[in-house]
């Protein structure tokens, strides 16, 4: 419908603690204007599109007669506030293949050349054709009417909303607070999880008393000013003062000291995270306080028969990417500095590098799916003369077939660098009891993925459905994977900075506090052919490549795991689609800053809802788990 002159501008919810002083003293959203968005267009009418709709989902654009060339199939797609939605004009219900979150939303192309014709569509007639590219990997393409204004209409809401420029306009905050659930608190359910870690780990009395002596929690981040991208509380060894905490934060990068992760209830032996040391570059760098606690983490055995416990400093990054890093301060450790230890790196390329592997990961499996993006069978999708049809397989020449399958076997080398690196750290800890201390460069990337899988491996706990969400909150969110970064959406840092810079902070004197890492910016206008932000170039498949890990072993070890491999698909989609608010922002300091708990509906609890839905064969559930075979 138009909107009447007297109809006020759309609106997105703020958050209280962002409002003006003007703002809480009026009393009306009226009393500023800063957060009021006019539409680019009148809105459209929903025409009977109301019951496909989700709670405050409202319509934008739309197109009708369109069709989708994935599935050669006719109906009308629309742009809402959260989606590009498709609906089928014959079945008259949503398809999933044509609807995608417009956070999921990669790269637009309105220059697409349709290689078949489509029953839909008379091949006289010139087709307007829209390309939808999508982080999930999905590439769809809609056929619009010729001569109309529908797919510029499309296009252009979709480049208007696929990318805001706040936070808060993410459908995410759209919400109304009175329905969001104020106990699910991730900091109360974190400390549920290091109190397990500490006092439930072992049956054994003299077990958890060298617990209790050994570990203790420190409230010393809890203003978050030792280091802005850790949670407020951390496990640190008992003989480490704060003040030791603070003295050897400026000798990581990012003051991202040696924090514990896990710890073993059997042998003492724990795992541990940082980021990169600031070594310099003539790698002679040192810090008392830094090699104190690393040391602090090999603590003596629980059998004192058993030989001392050794220390393995586990680099993530290759050894030349290491050393490289010495010309901006950073670098690796020296096991000379460290009693008891051993340095190795593991390999493992950086964010840019997955970005490419998936990228090229995602023009293989275009080429040889089933379905191509423009709707042909993929026998012809990439054959421009048919006449050469007996030379081709699955959309190309057979010399092309060595180069498609180099792309799947590069993603899979990466997988598998990532699965050998993590069963690498979890033997040493459970077979010859040793501490393991993990990072890469700035630690919230390789460092987590690998954390988080010998963590899954080590533990059985992490293998179930309560399990595996307290270690995506502990590892994933509590230390700060940028997760705003990562997928390319907008969070509330005020600085235009994306990465630390590696500068060697003094050990002694002053203490500064972390910078704050920096927001994605405000996007430019958007080409003609993308919706990328300004800073896409940080965008990283980093949670996915974990995922693929986690469904490798639960197809070597279906009774391991309580969860399906559906249930991993259906996380990363609620992850992808920043429908809830557990994934937004980049640190647990800014999700507290910008009120995503009580502003935006948990993930968590919707999917455990999905779950109670469908009953014991609801398909997240693994049918195959054996909780007693599997429980150490």
């Amino acid at each position: 419908r138009a909107r009447d002159d007297n109809e006020k501008p759309r609106r997105c919810r703020v958050p209280r603690r962002f409002r003006s002083p003007e703002m809480e003293a009026s009393g009306s959203w009226d009393a500023i204007d800063w957060n009021q968005i006019e539409d680019p267009r009148s809105r459209r009418s929903s025409q009977g599109m109301e019951e496909f709709l989700l709670e405050d989902e409202e319509v934008y654009a739309q197109g009708h007669g369109v069709v989708l060339l994935n599935t050669d199939e006719a109906g009308i797609v629309s742009v809402t506030n959260f989606r590009l939605l498709f609906v089928s004009q014959v079945t008259k219900s949503i398809i999933e293949l044509g609807t995608i979150p417009l956070s999921t939303i990669e790269k637009l192309n309105d220059d697409v050349k349709l290689q078949s014709v489509p029953r839909q569509y008379d091949k006289k007639q010139p087709r307007e054709l829209l390309q939808v590219i999508g982080k999930d990997m999905r590439v769809i393409v809609f056929a619009f009417r010729p001569r109309t204004k529908q797919k510029n209409e499309v296009f252009d809401a979709l480049r208007r909303y696929a990318k805001p420029s706040q936070l808060w306009e993410l459908y995410a905050f759209s919400c109304d607070p009175s329905t969001v659930d104020k106990k699910s608190d991730p900091k109360m359910r974190l400390m549920k999880e290091y109190h397990r870690l500490l006092s439930e780990g072992s049956e054994f009395e003299v077990e958890k008393y060298y617990f209790r002596n050994n570990w203790r929690l420190t409230t010393v981040n809890s203003s978050y000013s030792l280091c802005s991208t850790y949670p407020s509380q951390l496990i640190v060894p008992k003989s480490i003062s704060d003040e030791d905490l603070w003295q050897a934060s400026t000798f990581r990068a990012g003051r991202r000291l040696p924090i514990i992760s896990w710890c073993n209830p059997v042998s003492g032996a724990v795992l541990a995270r940082s980021s990169q040391p600031l070594v310099g570059l003539m790698m002679n760098f040192r810090n008392n306080a830094d090699e104190k606690l690393v040391s602090a983490l090999c603590t003596q055995n629980v059998d004192a028969n058993l030989p001392p416990r050794k220390l393995y400093i586990v680099d993530a990054r290759p050894r030349a990417n290491a050393l490289a890093n010495g010309a901006k301060g950073g670098g690796s450790e020296s096991s000379s500095n460290y009693p008891k230890s051993e340095v190795l790196f593991l390999g493992i390329q950086n964010i840019h590098t997955m970005r490419d592997s998936l990228s090229r990961l995602r023009d293989y499996v275009d080429a040889h799916g089933s379905i191509s993006s423009n709707g042909s069978s993929s026998a012809v999708s990439l054959v421009g003369d048919r006449r050469n049809r007996g030379s081709t397989w699955g959309g190309g020449s057979l010399n092309s077939m060595t180069q498609f399958s180099s792309m799947l076997g590069e993603w899979l080398n990466h997988i598998q660098n990532i699965l050998v690196g993590a069963s690498w750290i979890a033997a040493q800890i459970a077979q010859e009891s040793a501490s393991v201390l993990v990072h890469c460069s700035d630690g919230w990337d390789r460092t987590t993925q690998l954390i988080a899988l010998a963590c899954l491996l080590l533990d059985p706990y992490y293998r179930t459905f309560d399990g595996f969400q307290a270690l995506v909150e502990k590892d994933w969110l509590a230390f700060g994977h940028p997760f705003a970064e990562r997928l390319g959406i907008p969070t509330v840092s005020e600085n235009g900075g994306s990465q630390y810079e590696l500068l060697r902070q003094p050990s002694v004197g002053n203490l500064t506090s972390s910078p704050s890492r920096g927001s994605l910016g405000t996007p430019g206008s958007s080409s003609n052919t993308s919706v990328q932000s300004q800073t896409s170039n940080n965008s990283s498949p980093i949670l996915l490549q974990w995922l693929d890990c986690i469904a490798q072993l639960l197809r070597l070890y279906p009774a391991a795991f309580q969860f399906s491999s559906k249930f991993l698909v259906d996380f990363m989609d609620c992850v992808l689609s920043c429908r809830f608010g557990n994934f937004l922002c980049n640190s647990e300091r800014e999700r507290e800053q910008s009120g995503v708990t009580s502003s935006c509906h948990c993930m968590w609890t919707y999917l455990a809802d999905l779950r109670a839905s469908g009953g014991s064969f609801h398909e997240h559930i693994n049918p195959f788990y054996d909780r007693e075979r599997w429980r150490s």
